[in-house]
């Protein structure tokens, strides 16, 4: 005799999981990448700056302490994004590095038009302007790692191998950027192709991260 209330006497089926996993390696790969463009915009976004502002103890304080602030920032955001399970972290990583590469896109034109605003600006002025530049990319660069961690934490279910992994492949690509981007990309192709470059990459993680998402969608449909 059937035990399921179900009219047909079937067994009831648990609700699909609104979580949508992806592979592991997709994750390091997009993420590796993510770091290679966050660190070539630091390096052509403060040779901008200090292209304005010059270059001692102050102006760099002030680039270097308003990128920090930034990514801080982010990082809280993020960590709260992530907490709310109605929340997909994947798609506000996707859409975080896509906003990232538009705003990298339009970055230079936009650090030259503000420079120019506030030529002979005082040291506070400066730092409030240079925040104001950073905040929203470095706040999107920072959210990124808690929303990879909360995802990956549903493969290993070990919150530091989920940290420690991704802030590896993360620290990898950065520390690719800062040799390619110094000896290679700005020698080879100037600030204007090198920023594209990373524009491209940001772009190329956060459309990679909507497909497979969607194709995972999908198949979890089917």
């Amino acid at each position: 005799m059937p035990t399921s209330s179900e009219p047909n006497g079937s067994t009831p089926t648990s609700p699909p999981s609104r979580f949508t996993v992806l592979p592991l390696p997709l994750l390091y790969g997009v993420f590796l990448v993510s770091g290679f463009a966050a660190l070539v915009y630091q390096v052509i976004w403060q040779r901008a700056l200090f292209a304005l502002y010059g270059v001692d103890i102050a102006s760099t304080t002030t680039v270097v302490s308003a990128f920090m602030l930034g990514l801080g920032v982010g990082s809280w955001v993020g960590g709260r994004l992530a907490a709310n399970p109605a929340r997909s972290a994947l798609l506000w990583f996707a859409g975080f590095e896509i906003g990232i590469g538009v705003f990298g896109y339009f970055s230079l034109a936009l650090i030259h038009a503000v420079g120019g605003f506030t030529a002979g600006a005082s040291g506070p002025a400066t730092f409030a302007w240079t925040f104001s530049l950073v905040v929203i990319p470095t706040s999107m660069m920072g959210a990124t790692l808690p929303l990879l961690v909360s995802h990956a934490v549903r493969h290993l279910h070990n919150v530091g191998k989920s940290v420690g992994m991704l802030y590896f492949v993360n620290t990898l690509g950065s520390a690719a950027a800062a040799v390619l981007t110094a000896v290679v990309l700005l020698r080879d192709y100037g600030v204007s192709h090198t920023l594209v470059i990373a524009v491209k990459c940001n772009v190329a993680a956060g459309v990679a991260i909507l497909l497979a998402w969607g194709v995972a969608r999908l198949r979890g449909a089917q």
